[in-house]
Order: C-alpha cells, then sequence, then structure tokens
C-alpha cells in the first residue's frame, strides 16, 4: 500500500466514523521515528477519533532526557517509537504508566517480553536490526571494498568515510555500544571503538543522520539500524544495507504512557489504536522497514528477513538499565570520543 492509498483509506475510515464531538480533547506525542511516519499517524488518528494529535519528533536519547526534565509536570502522555533500552529505563525510572493492554496476545513473543520486562510500562511495537548501509556509487568510485563484519570496518581504507550517531543522543548508536559489548566483551568492544574511532567522519546527532548522509552522497558508509535503507533506496539514493558477519543485535521499537499524562484517557485510545494491525502498516507506508510487532500485520516484502540475519542473544533487561546505559555512555565518551581522529 502505498502512502497516498493508506491516507485515502484512513479518509474514508474517518468519513465513516460517525459526527466527532467538538471536545474529544488532544494529547501530547514524543515521536521517536522518521518523520514521514511520525505526520501519518497525527493525521490518520486525529481523523478517525477526532482527537487533536501534538507531536513532537525527537530522537530516543532526547526524548529520555525531556522526560527526565519534565518528571515533576509532565507535558507528554505518550512516547511513540524509539530504542527499546531508553523506553526500559523509563520505567524503572518511574516515568511511565503500568498498563497492560487487551492486545498483547495478538504480539509477537519479543513485544510481549518488553511489556514484561518493564513490569507492563512499555510494550514493543516494531524490531529492526543493526547493521551498515553503504553508498554503492561512492564505493566503486573510490575502489572500497563492501564492509561485511564489524572487523572491515577498521580498514584504514575507511579513514573518514563512516558515520555513526552519538550514543549519548541516539538509541541506535547506544545499541551498537551495548551489541558490540556483548559481542566481544567489554574491554575488547572498547579496543573495538577506539580504532573505529579514526575512520568515523562525524558522529551525528540522530540515529538516521548517517544513513541519510550515505543516501546524499555525504559518507560512504554508515552504522545504522539497517531497515532504514529501502527507504532511501525507493527515492532514487543509491543506498544498500548488509549485516555484519560475527552477529548483531535489533531494536524493539517500543511505545510508553507517561506517568502522570494529562490526557489519559486519550494516551490509552492511542496506545490501543498503535498496537492493531491496521496501525501498523503505517510505518511501511510511509517507507519504514521495521517488523511490526502485531502478528496480523502484513509484513511488507522490504522488511529485513529476521531468518537470515545473525542475531546475538541481546539482553534487553541488562542493557536497558539506566545505570549500565549511564555507564557505558559515559565510558565511550571518555575512552573513545575524546581521542583524536
Amino acid at each position: 500500500m502505498t502512502m497516498r492509498s493508506t491516507l485515502f483509506a484512513a479518509a474514508a475510515l474517518s468519513v465513516a466514523v460517525p459526527a466527532l464531538a467538538q471536545d474529544a480533547g488532544q494529547i501530547n506525542v514524543i515521536c521517536s521515528v522518521q518523520a514521514e511516519w511520525c505526520n501519518m499517524i497525527q493525521t490518520v488518528f486525529a481523523k478517525t477519533t477526532g482527537v487533536k494529535v501534538n507531536m513532537s519528533l525527537k530522537g530516543s536519547g532526547e526524548a529520555l532526557a525531556q522526560l527526565i526534565a519534565e518528571k515533576a509536570n509532565p507535558k507528554t502522555d505518550v512516547w511513540f517509537g524509539g530504542t527499546g533500552d531508553p523506553h526500559l529505563q523509563a520505567a524503572e525510572l518511574g516515568l511511565s504508566l503500568e498498563y497492560k493492554s487487551a492486545s498483547l496476545p495478538q504480539l509477537h513473543a519479543w513485544a510481549q517480553q518488553q511489556a514484561q520486562q518493564s513490569g507492563y510500562k512499555t510494550v514493543g511495537i516494531y524490531s529492526g536490526p543493526l547493521g551498515f548501509g553503504y553508498n554503492t556509487e561512492l564505493i566503486a568510485k573510490k575502489k572500497l571494498p563492501i564492509p561485511k563484519s564489524w572487523s572491515d570496518l577498521l580498514n584504514p581504507a575507511y579513514k573518514g568515510e563512516i558515520q555513526v550517531a552519538n550514543p549519548a543522543s541516539s538509541g541506535t548508536a547506544y545499541t551498537m555500544v551495548a551489541t558490540l559489548v556483548q559481542l566481544m566483551g567489554e574491554d575488547k568492544a572498547f579496543d573495538y571503538m577506539k580504532a573505529l574511532h579514526k575512520n568515523i567522519g562525524q558522529y551525528t546527532r540522530s540515529g538516521t543522520g548517517p544513513i541519510k548522509a550515505v543516501a546524499r552522497g555525504e559518507t560512504t558508509v554508515s552504522i545504522s539500524f539497517v531497515h532504514d535503507g529501502p527507504g532511501e533506496a525507493m527515492q532514487g539514493f543509491p543506498v544498500a544495507t548488509i549485516t555484519p558477519a560475527e552477529g548483531t543485535g535489533a531494536e524493539i521499537g517500543s511505545m510508553s504512557i507517561i506517568k502522570g499524562a494529562r490526557n489519559l484517557d486519550n494516551a490509552k485510545k492511542f496506545y490501543e489504536w498503535a498496537l492493531t494491525a491496521q496501525a501498523q502498516q503505517f510505518g511501511a507506508a510511509s517507507r519504514q522497514f521495521q517488523l511490526p510487532s502485531n502478528k496480523s500485520t502484513p509484513v511488507d516484502p522490504r522488511v529485513p528477513d529476521f531468518k537470515k540475519i545473525k542475531f546475538i542473544n541481546y539482553d534487553y533487561a541488562k542493557y536497558g538499565a539506566s545505570t549500565e546505559r549511564k555507564r557505558l555512555i559515559s565510558k565511550w565518551e571518555k575512552d573513545v570520543n575524546s581521542l583524536p581522529r
């Protein structure tokens, strides 16, 4: 389904809904997926329910920081999307509300596990593997090899050719740090990241920044979630993706209702709607190709085939804990980001 036909169907559905009361209220949402998806759910939910959606777009690291800052006086009702680790930290810090959806049995086991681990203060809405994006034209022009493993990225030929986000502001980059620590052991992982640092041209603020830079020819290689690649390719950019041979981690994109939400009834309504198979189709319709958590959602053929990817046994509970995240990010800042390049 194209974005246009999805919005048309949504508009048709909204016509079928009885005349909505003018005072259906509003909801304040932090959205941590890409802008097109955020805009689509904002439009469709408002049309089908009459609820005004005030939406702000923030990476998951920034979203968590905002929720911590607002704890005494929350201004957010729902946090939609972004890597699951910060959602687990929000649950641990008492920032999100326990809410057990009746839809849980309709979700994949990994989404239900995310809910259980958090004491039902968050839930998985999609999953996507970490890997590499690369610009096929630049790779050919510069006669560089296609990176197929973590170790390949240390090739001196890639000096200044790789972008990854900063783990302090990006859940994507924190997933990379946690993946490498689990894959290699902490000491070897940090030795690896120090060596990789020499090849990094830029640490971006947002996790999607590097693959967008790859698409536009501003860098050759990115460390990104591979589901962000097909959307860039659909726009005509020379982007391809690959997952590392040694193994990789995956995000469980999550959703949380904020404790102290001012529009709690609408927050619950949005939460239930976002778990439906119909609402979860808007990811692919907006060119985002994560695996949806509702088992009934049609899976777009451009979604990465999880059966063909070597995954580590990612410990979401341990690496989703605020103390562990804070410790690893602090160590990365001190031991890696401070080094000259």
